[in-house]
């Protein structure tokens, strides 16, 4: 779970209420082989990645799903080239040390999730904005793995990263989901330096009031998914979990991956629940798990909900860095584990393939891709003090707004003058 965007089990009908679109039977899911990629020239709004640059770059990009539903783009398997850590104050360290180990539990494991809410629990506060400055520390630490190529590095200006894009796997995944979305909206800050191009969440107003009106069994419900991970996890491999310890949030192990997606060359951090035990497991991020909680399943209704919904949204956020697999604990109204069943992020897509109307992996990673040329297309300048504000409500089209010297710009002084310095 990326650290400014936890992602838990919030009610006992957590399944979504969200509309979806028949399902292709070509969409791969979790296939990371290299595929034919092709752009759509019609979509209403924008332009593809193939076409000359306009004059002026078109104002808005569709979400429509029916435009995306074309072949699958090529995603390049991802690579881990870092990781990081985050303690109990919140101070960034980077190395793994904060990184856990999987401890698979027994059949019935029936742990209560509201164990130690009021008494062993230290929450972050999550009304500080912390943006992508964790990532940008790393890569101040690791600029040797960003060198850019020969050609980029000849560009004008001068590219100093091997990558295009730099941002929270969270952000991407709220890309991915979009096209299925129909209650929440976003706001991403865009802005260009060196020819990269650093993408950043910027509050709702309505996320914001949510956050700051959530009711007391609302903000208890946020504790559980946490606490799932403290039944499941050792600081060692082969050691025990601590479920009497104190649950910290603040707390925090990221992976930082490189990818392609299609011609774009992305580089993102994303926090990692734990990580397989066992010796022969395959090198990062292939060893890592999702851990996630979620209402037990009782009806059809509820099961076909589960799918359309929320499975939406683990399997984006898990085939992204290349997760294999998800842990997902089922719980009743009470905050009682009863059972713990296990995902294959690469299989999702088949188990959906029998609802009716339901999501499609392609038309989310086209939407992605084409959602990155948009920003290629709109952010020209290269300044940092000039941003980008990119916006979409569901049933609208994304649209964007440009910022110069405001309270939107998000790259910090020291991260800007030490960057452009010579290593």
């Amino acid at each position: 779970m990326d650290p400014n965007n936890r992602r838990r089990s919030l009610s006992s009908q957590d399944n979504g209420q969200h509309s979806g679109v028949k399902r292709d039977r070509e969409d791969p899911g979790g296939d990371f082989s290299h595929k034919t990629f092709r752009l759509s020239h019609d979509f209403h709004g924008g332009i593809s990645a193939s076409d000359p640059m306009p004059c002026s770059p078109p104002q808005t990009l569709s979400t429509r799903r029916q435009l995306y539903e074309r072949d699958f783009p090529l995603y390049q398997r991802p690579v881990e080239i870092g990781c990081f850590s985050l303690d109990m104050k919140r101070r960034f360290f980077n190395d793994a040390r904060q990184l856990r180990y999987y401890v698979e539990p027994e059949h019935h494991p029936n742990f209560s999730l509201r164990d130690g809410y009021r008494d062993r629990y230290v929450k972050r506060d999550d009304g500080v904005k912390e943006r992508i400055d964790h990532i940008l520390r790393w890569i101040l630490a690791n600029r040797s793995k960003l060198r850019p190529s020969e050609t980029a590095a000849a560009s004008s200006p001068p590219r100093v990263l091997g990558v295009e894009f730099v941002t929270w796997r969270g952000h991407l995944t709220k890309l991915l989901t979009t096209p299925y979305e129909t209650r929440e909206g976003w706001l991403l800050a865009v802005t260009r330096l060196h020819g990269t191009l650093y993408v950043s969440e910027v509050e709702t107003e309505a996320a914001r009031q949510e956050r700051q009106t959530r009711t007391a069994r609302h903000q208890e419900m946020m504790y559980w998914g946490y606490k799932f991970e403290q039944y499941t996890c050792a600081a060692t491999a082969g050691g025990r979990p601590d479920q009497g310890g104190v649950v910290n949030t603040n707390e925090a192990f990221c992976t930082v991956v490189r990818t392609q997606l299609a011609s774009h060359r992305l580089l993102f951090s994303g926090e990692v629940d734990c990580r397989d035990p066992h010796p022969s497991a395959p090198p990062a991020p292939f060893c890592y798990l999702e851990l996630k909680t979620s209402a037990e399943i009782c009806t059809p209704k509820q099961r076909s909900n589960f799918h359309r919904y929320k499975l939406l949204k683990w399997w984006a956020q898990s085939f992204l860095p290349g997760v294999p697999r998800i842990i997902a604990g089922f719980r009743d109204d009470d905050g009682v584990v009863v059972s713990v069943e296990t995902y294959e992020t690469s299989k999702i897509s088949q188990l959906i393939k029998n609802e009716y109307n339901c999501w499609k992996p392609t038309v989310c990673m086209n939407f992605c891709s084409e959602f990155l040329s948009f920003v290629k297309t709109v952010v020209r300048e290269d300044n940092p003090r000039v941003v980008y504000l990119f916006s979409w409500e569901p049933h609208r089209e994304v649209s964007y707004s440009i910022h110069r010297d405001t309270d939107h710009c998000f790259l910090p002084d020291w991260y800007v003058k030490e960057i452009t310095s010579p290593q």
